[in-house]
């Protein structure tokens, strides 16, 4: 398993991405397979085996333009991961692809073992989506995504195997009782929409705590600057025991993409506590949250719809969020849809 190239797993700089690695490699160990993950230096994963690799890291692709050009830094850890996998192929019977950058695709012709890419954003750049394009072409079944969604941002995106997502259950406690308070958790970043969350909580009268990594302190300064009346907290970057249970005692968490997440884990980790989630309809949550049964979906960029959602929070079964996590996304109802993939691109 070779990693994102943003970050070390463990810093949160990688997003959803450090979760579903984790819990990938976590389900195929369960059934036997042996597993090794190449990951930025310091990175952190308990229960894996982690080759720590040196090197600058890469520029995340959403912050970037549709014409964006490929680049690389100097000493890159990106071309670095890329370098160590080709040398150590033989080792390994299937190597899975988890950075959303050019350099693995281009290099999967040149590699004699497979590459399983595991898509993890929708369509962002025209370098990107042409070259999985013609990675799908010459090997079919190679390219896995999180939801349909995300795979319908892509003009091949038919062709995409959607794995969705899958948590240990057993690190989430259900929580019944929930405090009078909102959370929301991710990225602190633009894309993610923060600044509408805090308005909606604000107009409906309810505390919003905030958890995620902070990757642009002057970003959270502006937010803090345009709402200086808001009643909002940074509860900072937790463990999963630790976030969750601070996130189990909300009565609520809202998701504010402005871009079609490809799925939103936090989505799952939150009904795994019993949490609703409030969430836009867009993207990947969109196809998590059931509507008036997990939470309420909101027309995208809505804050009063958001407002409006928030005052039916209480109509929303608690114990049947919980039950949904358990039905559909358990570590081994997604590891057998991963094992299954791993299984397919092999075989081709």
């Amino acid at each position: 398993m070779v990693s994102t190239p943003v970050g070390a797993l463990g810093s949160g700089l990688g997003g959803g991405v450090e979760l579903t690695l984790r819990n990938i490699g976590l389900a195929l160990q369960e059934r036997g397979h042996s597993i090794v993950v190449m990951a930025p230096q310091h990175s952190v994963s308990p229960g894996l085996e982690i080759l720590q690799i040196p090197g600058e890291m890469q520029t995340t692709a959403q912050t970037q333009g549709r014409n964006a050009l490929v680049t690389l830094p100097a000493n890159s850890v990106l071309a670095n991961l890329w370098g160590a996998a080709y040398q150590q192929q033989r080792d390994y019977d299937i190597v899975i692809n988890f950075a959303y950058d050019w350099l693995p695709f281009y290099l999967t012709p040149f590699f004699n073992r497979p590459i399983a890419h595991l898509v993890s954003m929708g369509s962002l750049t025209d370098a990107m989506d042409h070259v999985i394009g013609q990675t799908l072409d010459r090997f079919p079944g190679s390219i896995g995504v999180h939801s349909r969604a995300q795979a319908e941002t892509f003009p091949f995106g038919s062709q995409c195997r959607v794995l969705g997502n899958g948590l240990d259950l057993s690190l989430y406690q259900f929580c019944a009782k929930a405090e009078d308070e909102l959370g929301w958790v991710g990225r602190i970043a633009p894309e993610k929409g923060i600044e509408d969350a805090i308005e909606a909580a604000q107009q409906a009268g309810l505390p919003l705590k905030i958890w995620g990594a902070m990757p642009d302190p002057d970003y959270w300064r502006s937010i803090y600057q345009r709402y200086p009346n808001a009643s909002f907290s940074y509860e900072g970057f937790l463990t999963t025991g630790e976030l969750q249970q601070e996130l189990g005692q909300c009565c609520g968490l809202i998701m504010t993409p402005k871009w079609v997440e490809a799925f939103g884990n936090v989505a799952i980790e939150a009904l795994a506590c019993g949490v609703p989630v409030i969430a836009y309809r867009r993207g990947g949550p969109a196809e998590i949250v059931r509507d008036g049964e997990t939470g309420w979906l909101v027309e995208p960029d809505s804050v009063s719809g958001l407002v409006a959602a928030i005052q039916k929070l209480d109509k929303i079964d608690r114990q049947t969020c919980r039950q949904t996590a358990e039905r559909v996304y358990s570590m081994q109802a997604m590891g057998d849809r991963v094992e299954g993939w791993l299984r397919d691109v092999l075989e081709k």
